[in-house]
Parts: structure tokens; C-alpha cells; sequence
């Protein structure tokens, strides 16, 4: 039985952008890991009918692009729409009647600098990772049979609360597929199992740092929206510089 288990994919969770160089991201799949907000506002404009989104590190390069090419731009730094962008993180704001059949350039405090941290290490594969297309990630995961990475935006390289609930929703639901020797991971998948059947009260009830500066800009619904499964289940991939509906 053991040397069975051995012959399966690895999965191990990365809690912080600043841990990404211990684990061997060549030979996997990385899953980003954004959920306030980048990843659920990404899932959701794709999946309510953009045409692609590219993730770019730099407010400078999104305002560059959004004179180069017809597409919206949009981005936050500090939970805030970011100088110089119209348009920002929240995933409410990308309905249908806004977003279908456009491009949407997108720069986030931590979501697409880790994407592009992702890149820089040759990762295998980079898909995106939320709530709201939980389902969808999970089932593309454990059809693989390739080593996986569950990184974590974080904030500012600092471990949050909603990014490792998420990291063990997946592992709850696809670790007999993988071999697992990660104790990030089993911090994850604990801290899940506690907050399972009500997401936003365990965030409130913790203080988390992230929902108390969200909520501080008034964003409650957004918050909520974000700890949704499967409201815009989508499987979200990066292939040649843009993130696609797959």
C-alpha cells in the first residue's frame, strides 16, 4: 500500500508568496490562490462572458496596455481601486452587460504578483483558484495525475485566514488522489473542517485581518460573494499571457 501511494501526485499547500521558492513549482501544476479578491473577480468575469483576462504585477504596465489595445482596465492596491484605473477587484462588478466579449487587464496587491512569481519559477501548469469555482478546480485536479501546488496570495506575503480555508476545501475533497507529506496542508484542511459550515461568521468571529479591511471599505457583499462555492464554476487556466475559460 505504501509504495502505491508513492506512485501518486504530490499535492502541498504554500501558504505565502515568500515560501514559493521551497517547493519544486517546475514539475507542477500551481493553483493561485486570491480569494479577496482577485481569483473570485477573475472567475467571475470569465465566467460571465469576458473574452480573456490578462493578469499583468504593475499598475504602470495595466494603464500601458489599456493605451495599447481595446480592453478595460482594472486593479487595486491595498483593497482600493488602484491611482490611475477606473475600475477595481470587486467581482460584482463584472456582470454580463459589462464584461461579455471583453478583455479585462487586471493588477492586484497579491493575486497576479504571485501568478507571475508562478512564471518566473517555470511552473508546469498555473490555473486559478476560488470559491466560486471550487468545484471546477477540484474536479480538473484530481483527473491530472500531476504534482500540485496550492499557493496562497496571502497579504503581502503574510498568511491569511481566507486563502488557507480555501487551499483545504480542495484538499478535502481531492487528497485521495495525491500523495501528501505537508503540514501546510494539514493546517489548512483543519482550519477548514472548523469553519466549514459558515465561512463568513468564522472570518467575522476571527477577526480576520483581511474581512476587517474589507469591511472597513464597506464591502460586506463582496466578502460574501467570495465565500461562495460554485457561483461561477469555471475552470480558469493561463496560457500565452492571459487567463481563458477552459
Amino acid at each position: 500500500m505504501k509504495a502505491e501511494k508513492n506512485k501518486l501526485p504530490s499535492l502541498s499547500t504554500c501558504l505565502s508568496p515568500s515560501l514559493l521558492h521551497l517547493y519544486d513549482v517546475s514539475s507542477s501544476i500551481v493553483v493561485i490562490i486570491d480569494i479577496l479578491r482577485a481569483t473570485s473577480t477573475i472567475a467571475t468575469a470569465l465566467y460571465n462572458g469576458a473574452k480573456s483576462i490578462i493578469p499583468v504585477d504593475s499598475v504602470a504596465e495595466c494603464i500601458k496596455l489599456g493605451k495599447q489595445m481595446d480592453v478595460i482596465t482594472a486593479g487595486e492596491r491595498d483593497g482600493k481601486i488602484a491611482d490611475g484605473l477606473k475600475y477595481g477587484n470587486t467581482p460584482l462588478q463584472y456582470q454580463p452587460e459589462f464584461i461579455k466579449g471583453k478583455t479585462l487587464v487586471l493588477t492586484t496587491t497579491n493575486g497576479t504578483r504571485l501568478l507571475h512569481m508562478a512564471l518566473a519559477e517555470g511552473a508546469q501548469g498555473i490555473i486559478t483558484g476560488s470559491f466560486c469555482n471550487l468545484s471546477a478546480v477540484c474536479d480538473y485536479l484530481a483527473v491530472q495525475k500531476k504534482n500540485v501546488i496550492l499557493a496562497c496570495a496571502a497579504w503581502k506575503d503574510r498568511v491569511n485566514i481566507e486563502d488557507t480555508l480555501f487551499a483545504g476545501a480542495v484538499i478535502s475533497r481531492i487528497k485521495n488522489n495525491f500523495h501528501q507529506n505537508c503540514d501546510a496542508s494539514q493546517i489548512a484542511e483543519t482550519l477548514y473542517h472548523q469553519a466549514s459550515n459558515d465561512l463568513f461568521a468564522f472570518m467575522r468571529d476571527k477577526n480576520a485581518s483581511h474581512y476587517l479591511r474589507l469591511m472597513g471599505y464597506g464591502l460586506a457583499e463582496d466578502i460574501k460573494f467570495c465565500l461562495t462555492t460554485d457561483n461561477a464554476n469555471i475552470l480558469v487556466v493561463y496560457e500565452s499571457g492571459r487567463l481563458l475559460l477552459r
